[in-house]
This record gives structure tokens, C-alpha cells and sequence, in this order.
């Protein structure tokens, strides 16, 4: 569209200007500009809105139709300069690093994870920290975001269809298996030929999700699933005796829950850190999701 065509800023300080002094002379060294320029803008945004904005016949007054824009081009204005200083405070700031996790990884170390890149002294800009952000969301939800622009990396469930984006190292967190305590006499394949094992939906991670059943049913288990939205409600089930639940939170407990270590078959959870090898920036966010992954390793991994 031509230039001459398009509602900028400058006509809006034009019109507000005109509208408070009433004098062109006035309102054109208010906007920085001189006269004639200021005319010519006003004509300009009298064609664009289709409507005559000022009287121009004794002084400068505003019509009907003058009266009833005014406040939405007051409001526009200050919408956009809104926006400015917005944008100016965030490059002040820094950069903005924002990281998708997968809800699997346990609270502690999802705060580890976040924090890694502040603690490690992350690249600055301007003299200022980088800025964290923070997303929880299912694995296809994150590897969607990071392809469209929204993350820049995220701790995703492994196996995952990358759709072109890149990957660091599978890291294996230990799981514990929750039971309720009227079977913590019984073996897990005796407990799991009586319970449903809690999962999330299949939809929010299909391939981890396959590969856990599948594990579970590779031993001659006959495997039965019960779909939670997360794991405080897997939890809850597992009180109430109509479920167990494999986790890698060893903080989560409940009255009448029992914990044991999940080694027969074991079932890690296996997480990687995805990011956008397409997008700018791509060598500082490999760089980045090394440190993630380390930071997930640290607390504890368990290899094979």
C-alpha cells in the first residue's frame, strides 16, 4: 500500500495536536514540524478516514465527526507508545529465554532447569541478564511452540517426531512405582494384573507414551491404563486403590500410597532437550540445551 495511503503515528499527533492548541502554528511546532507539512498530513488522514475533521472557516474547531474520532486516536496513540516502551524495557532488560518443560520432570528439577542459564551466566545484552520464561505443557504442545517461534527450547518426553528440529542427548531419569499399601506384599506383576496403570492422555506424547506400554507388556504383562490429567490425580487414584503410577518425583506420597523403585522391567523417564536448528540463533540455543541437559543429568540420571 503507498505511503500516502496508511494511518501512521505522525497523523495521529497531528490530529490530537490540532485538536488541543486549535492553531496550526502552534501545532505544528508541537509536533516538530512546520506548517505546511502539518497540513498536508491532516488532508491526508481526512481522506484515509473519509470524514471532515476540522472547521476551518473562523479558527480551527472540530466537527461532529472530529469530536467523536478524537478519543480513538487518543487511545491508538497511546497504544503505540504503549509498545515503544515496551519494547525498549525488553531490550534494557535482555534477552528474553524462554523454556518449554515437559510436566513428567519433577518441580525441583524443572526449577534447576530454568535457573541453569542464569546460574551458568548466560550471555548478556546491553549489561543485563538474560531473562527467563517459563512454560509446562505436553510434549507435542512444546515441539509445536518451538517450531513456531514461541520457545526456544524445551525438555521434551524421548522417543518424539522432531519434524526437523534438533535434539541433544536422551537423558534417563530413575521412576519409582506407587501402589496402594494393600498390595505391598505383592509383586508388581501380581499388582499390575489387578490395577490400571495411571498415564497421561497418549495424544500429549505418542511415541513415549507406546514405548512405556509396550515395555510394561513386553514382559508377558497384561497392561490396562487409566488416562489422569496429571500426576496429583494419578496420585489420588493410587490412594483410593484403583491405580498405580510410575514417577520420577520421589517427593510425591500420599497416606496409604507405597513407593518401590521401578527396575522389573525398569521404566526411566527419557527426556531431550529440542530447540529450532532453523532460527537464528540456533548455535546459542545448542549451546544452551547442553547445559539444560546436564542440569537434568545432575539430578540423578541413570544410563542404558
Amino acid at each position: 500500500m503507498p505511503g500516502g495511503r496508511v494511518l501512521t503515528e505522525r497523523h495521529l499527533e497531528i490530529f490530537i495536536a490540532l485538536a488541543e492548541e486549535e492553531h496550526f502554528g502552534t501545532a505544528a511546532q508541537r509536533v516538530g514540524i512546520t506548517q505546511p507539512p502539518l497540513s498536508q498530513g491532516l488532508r491526508r488522514l481526512e481522506t484515509l478516514l473519509g470524514v471532515r475533521l476540522f472547521e476551518r472557516e473562523r479558527g480551527v474547531s472540530l466537527t461532529e465527526e472530529g469530536e467523536l474520532l478524537l478519543p480513538h486516536a487518543r487511545r491508538a496513540l497511546a497504544a503505540i507508545t504503549e509498545l515503544r516502551e515496551s519494547g525498549a524495557r525488553e531490550q534494557a532488560d535482555g534477552r528474553r529465554l524462554r523454556i518449554g518443560l515437559t510436566p513428567e520432570v519433577p518441580a525441583w528439577l524443572a526449577a534447576d532447569v530454568a535457573a541453569a542459564p542464569v546460574r551458568a551466566g548466560a550471555p548478556v545484552r546491553a549489561g543485563a541478564p538474560v531473562r527467563i520464561g517459563v512454560a509446562m505443557a505436553p510434549t507435542t504442545t512444546l515441539l509445536s511452540d518451538i517450531a513456531a517461534g514461541r520457545l526456544d527450547l524445551a525438555v521434551v518426553r524421548h522417543p518424539a517426531v522432531l519434524h526437523g528440529l534438533a535434539a541433544g542427548q536422551v537423558v534417563r531419569l530413575p521412576t519409582w512405582t506407587l501402589t496402594p499399601a494393600d498390595y505391598a506384599e505383592d509383586t508388581l506383576a501380581a499388582v499390575l494384573r489387578e490395577l490400571p496403570v495411571a498415564v497421561r492422555a497418549r495424544g500429549e506424547a505418542p511415541a513415549a507414551h507406546d514405548l512405556f506400554v509396550d515395555t510394561l507388556a513386553s514382559r508377558g504383562r497384561r497392561v490396562k491404563t487409566v488416562v489422569v490429567s496429571d500426576e496429583r490425580a494419578g496420585l489420588a487414584l493410587v490412594a483410593a486403590g484403583q491405580a498405580v503410577l510410575v514417577t520420577a518425583d520421589d517427593s510425591l506420597a500420599a497416606t496409604g500410597v507405597v513407593r518401590r523403585e521401578t527396575t522389573d522391567p525398569p521404566l526411566p523417564l527419557r527426556l531431550r532437550v529440542a530447540w529450532d536448528p532453523r532460527r537464528r540463533g540456533s548455535a546459542d540455543c545448542a549451546e544452551t540445551a547442553r547445559l539444560l541437559a546436564d542440569t537434568l543429568s545432575g539430578g540423578p540420571a541413570v544410563a542404558g
